[in-house]
């Protein structure tokens, strides 16, 4: 059982749901970047705002992501493993090659990478931060899943509305952006100060 099961966080009608029209759409490949994770050592669950042994929570606003792995004719995938990565509150990645700016320490108290098993229903969950722009790059989580240990998607999601958006050279390129692009709403009744964002991803 995974973190936020343990913590019995319910989703409930806070989840959006994708549109019959977006629901037969593979949701498109995007590219992986330079900082996919090198360790998954230690604690690395679907918990990215909490890490073992770290005294202070991560910074930044708590958003939790919820959806579902579809196959192409829209079914639940049950044996899929889903991995999310992205910077921190300050625009860093758990990375070796992320070189640190002046005054711009990486976030210890961020996890930076999360990986969970879907449930029978295909469903998944993290809980995380609310993404930021750092250098050309608009807000953005990156997405990897597995089945069978092997990849069978890469992509990122976005954040509806985002100013930074329309300054990202990879989202402007994308001609499905409704496919990689969710609202960040308040998330009532999961947790206060919260934001949740509902994404499905649809295998081809």
């Amino acid at each position: 059982m995974n973190v936020l099961s343990r913590r019995s966080l319910i989703v409930g009608g806070s989840m959006l749901v994708a549109s019959p029209a977006l629901a037969a759409v593979p949701t498109p490949r995007q590219t992986e970047g330079p900082f996919y994770p090198l360790d998954w050592s230690g604690d690395a669950d679907n918990d990215l705002v909490l890490v073992r042994g770290e005294a202070a929570r991560a910074l930044g606003q708590v958003v939790h992501v919820t959806g579902q792995v579809l196959d192409a004719r829209g079914n639940p995938v049950s044996d899929a493993v889903v991995e999310i990565w992205q910077c921190d509150a300050k625009g860093r990645y758990r990375h070796p090659a992320d070189v640190p700016l002046l005054g711009a320490a990486r976030d210890t108290g961020f996890q930076g990478r999360g990986r969970t098993a879907v449930a029978a229903d295909g469903s998944y969950r993290f809980r995380t931060i609310r993404p930021v722009a750092y250098g050309g790059r608009a807000p953005h989580i990156h997405f990897r899943v597995a089945r069978a240990g092997r990849e069978v998607l890469t992509t990122q999601l976005y954040v509806a509305g985002d100013a930074a958006n329309e300054r990202d050279g990879l989202y402007r390129r994308e001609a499905n952006r409704a496919a990689l692009t969710a609202a960040f709403l308040p998330a009532n009744g999961i947790e206060p100060g919260a934001l949740v964002a509902g994404f499905d991803i649809r295998l081809a």
